[in-house]
């Protein structure tokens, strides 16, 4: 039995004897099946080809997969006196990232941002002995691998869930020294500027984000103040007056659709 990954969107699955027919995260309208038609790949054959990178990403440690493989996201380990937090994931765990992040104090919990950077996500929880995983409930029928440590929440403010991708679309609010931060996965997109940020329905697809759930993700982020926007791809941050950049952003980005 193994838990095959999408070769597409690198979500992993249920335990079977045999590749699934479909990948339902693939068929939905904001992601998109490999012309070539459905594949996967197994964890040992994605190790043979790539590799787990660990390194600094404007002051946060970051863990990526190189060559790019599915999405291209990359994860953030944020670092509070409170515990640990892995932010989004990859389909990839290491030895030398988990004795990096133990090195820094280990693991408290993971949370991700939706459903396209679910990955390997039970990996890298047994990876640090089963800690928890927070999703939001509106987005559990996208859980393709089941796990015990998985904490469907409800509500608005365990993370703050600003809905708008998926419905249960989240960003992690990190409060610290030197200007509290962002995290948005593409919840909010952070553009090529790092300046500016926009937001869509589908990225690959190009269905925009209509302008009441705009509103309701500029609601939602209202009540928090932030320094710093961290995106969902190497690089992409804006580091200092992201609050004012994400107001002028939305004021745009109604604009352009009006």
């Amino acid at each position: 039995m193994t838990c095959f990954l999408c070769l597409q969107c690198g979500v992993q699955f249920a335990a079977t004897e045999t590749p699934l027919q479909h990948c339902p995260v693939c068929e939905d309208e904001r992601q998109f099946v490999r012309w070539e038609g459905q594949a996967w790949i197994t964890p040992r054959e994605l190790a043979a080809g790539h590799r787990l990178v660990t390194r600094d990403d404007a002051g946060v440690l970051g863990f990526g997969i190189e060559p790019r493989f599915a999405i291209g996201q990359r994860a953030q380990l944020v670092q509070t006196t409170h515990g640990n937090v892995l932010w989004d994931c990859v389909s990839m765990v290491s030895e030398e990232a988990v004795a990096e992040i133990n090195r820094r104090g280990g693991l408290a919990a993971i949370a991700i941002s939706h459903c396209h950077f679910y990955s390997a996500m039970a990996c890298w929880s047994e990876a640090f002995g089963g800690v928890p995983i927070y999703l939001h409930a509106d987005d559990r029928q996208w859980i393709m691998r089941p796990h015990p440590s998985i904490v469907s929440w409800q509500g608005q403010t365990l993370a703050i869930r600003c809905g708008g991708h998926f419905s249960g679309s989240q960003v992690l609010h990190w409060q610290r020294e030197g200007g509290n931060a962002l995290l948005t996965g593409d919840t909010v997109q952070v553009t090529p500027t790092r300046r500016h940020v926009s937001f869509m329905y589908s990225y690959p697809n190009q269905i925009p984000l209509n302008a009441a759930a705009v509103r309701r993700i500029a609601t939602a982020l209202e009540p928090f103040d932030f320094n710093d926007i961290r995106g969902a791809w190497w690089d992409l941050n804006i580091i200092g007056g992201a609050k004012a950049a994400f107001n002028a952003s939305v004021a745009r980005y109604l604009a352009a659709i009006a």
